[in-house]
């Protein structure tokens, strides 16, 4: 059986993004770099919701040329041989190994599960929030950085309970914090 983990950077007070979208805060040390590299080819398709995949294919495909950071030259490659999906509504196709998911999410994402996928879902909110209403994420990566960004884009969306079991903590180099949770499967209930 295959899994849906959620990977994202959050600030401390538990946005993704800033006021003006501004994404220049994470903190990507050596050491994180390392997790996330292992955490990554541990993936078997990465996962994107068109917010964030926006983001990745204008940076990734050609990373080399806007970075000299190590972890940006040692993923770039790994980004652009990686299988894609991105869930859309309005995308009807992308380029680097990716395939366009835009109708039957849930369908199409438990099958990848079933077929025993490992999926890595990116960062957003949005698609983050449908697929924890619709239980397919198996295991959340929080990465929360040390600082307080004021506004902007929360990483949950509002919606119902869910319990989780609290899986490992981990602090880095950086001072980022990993808080890794796993979806609770609460027994049936009888009556």
């Amino acid at each position: 059986m295959g899994k849906i983990t959620h990977f994202v950077h959050q600030s401390l007070d538990g946005f993704i993004e800033g006021p003006n979208g501004e994404f220049d805060w994470p903190r990507m040390d050596r050491e994180l770099s390392a997790y996330s590299q292992s955490l990554t080819d541990s993936a078997d398709i990465f996962l994107y919701g068109r917010v964030v995949w926006d983001m990745m294919s204008g940076y990734w495909p050609r990373a080399e040329e806007f970075s000299t950071h190590e972890h940006d030259l040692a993923f770039a490659p790994v980004w652009r041989e990686a299988s894609k999906v991105v869930v859309s509504s309005t995308l009807t196709e992308a380029d680097w190994n990716t395939r366009v998911i835009g109708t039957d999410v849930v369908e199409q994402l438990t099958a990848l599960k079933d077929g025993g996928a490992h999926l890595v879902l990116f960062g957003g909110s949005t698609l983050a929030g449908f697929l924890t209403a619709h239980q397919l994420i198996d295991e959340y990566q929080i990465f929360v950085h040390p600082v307080l960004l004021g506004g902007g884009k929360p990483v949950f969306t509002p919606q119902q309970r869910v319990d989780l079991s609290l899986v490992e903590t981990r602090t880095f180099d950086s001072q980022v914090v990993l808080l890794r949770h796993a979806r609770t499967v609460r027994p049936a209930q009888t009556a």
